[in-house]
């Protein structure tokens, strides 16, 4: 314990982000700031030390709550109903979503509806109905596309939410893991640290990661992108000269 302690306070004096302007404040860091994906990437948990402070001639609180929420890039999704016509599956109605993160991680140290009521967690955008707008233009039909969208990304790993998560070291230590699902999206993910405590926001603070391609993935990826005409080109005739080779490999006489 003295050990992973002293691990923590180390990756926090070396990595200080202060939150906001609440009564206490936050100071958080990463393990990584880079998630390297590799052909061989399954998956991967970036480590979160987190210091509470509090204000200066007060004592810590003894019932503070930890919410880490962890968003990757946004965009518009846009979610089908299946319907079924005759023998076959077809898209039926439709509904978009703006601005939807394309991963969502929320890690706290209990229950979130044992955190804060509804009402402050829809002020504070915890959990993963907050974090997920509605269609524009929403009807009595909306709830329900985006409660599918939440399901099937959640099936996927890329919204998950983990109520014990968050493990106290001391009562303002604090330490977790934000898991990085093996098809999570390239890019920047934003992380939000939220304190709360008797119900209210009393800090925050905030931190960020990349997941990046890197080695021979990176340069294929990169290369596709950049010489889209010749990649092709030259992808067809490996596949032709290996056709080629197996026939001459697994011919009959």
């Amino acid at each position: 314990m003295r050990r992973l302690l002293g691990a923590a306070l180390l990756a926090i004096c070396a990595g200080l982000r202060p939150g906001g302007a609440q009564a206490e404040k936050l100071i958080i860091s990463l393990s990584s700031d880079v998630v390297e994906i590799r052909s061989n990437f399954t998956g991967a948990q970036v480590a979160l030390f987190g210091s509470i402070v509090p204000e200066e001639g007060r004592a810590a609180r003894a019932n503070y709550d930890i919410v880490a929420t962890t968003r990757g890039p946004r965009g518009v999704v846009t979610v089908f109903e299946k319907q079924k016509f005759g023998p076959f599956w077809l898209n039926g109605e439709r509904r978009t979503l703006d601005d939807v993160p394309s991963f969502i991680a929320i890690v706290s140290n209990r229950a979130l509806d044992a955190i804060a009521p509804p009402e402050a967690r829809r002020a504070e955008q915890v959990g993963l109905e907050s974090l997920v707008a509605g269609p524009a233009g929403s009807d009595k039909d909306a709830p329900l596309f985006r409660t599918a969208l939440i399901r099937l990304r959640g099936d996927h790993q890329l919204f998950q939410e983990n109520p014990a998560g968050v493990r106290f070291l001391s009562p303002t230590l604090f330490q977790t893991g934000i898991p990085v699902a093996g098809t999570a999206p390239l890019g920047r993910y934003d992380v939000d640290v939220k304190v709360f405590a008797d119900g209210a926001l009393v800090a925050r603070g905030d931190a960020s990661f990349r997941v990046e391609k890197v080695g021979a993935e990176q340069w294929l990826s990169q290369t596709a992108l950049t010489y889209g005409l010749g990649y092709g080109v030259a992808l067809s005739l490996v596949a032709l000269f290996v056709g080629w080779l197996a026939s001459l490999v697994f011919r009959r006489e």
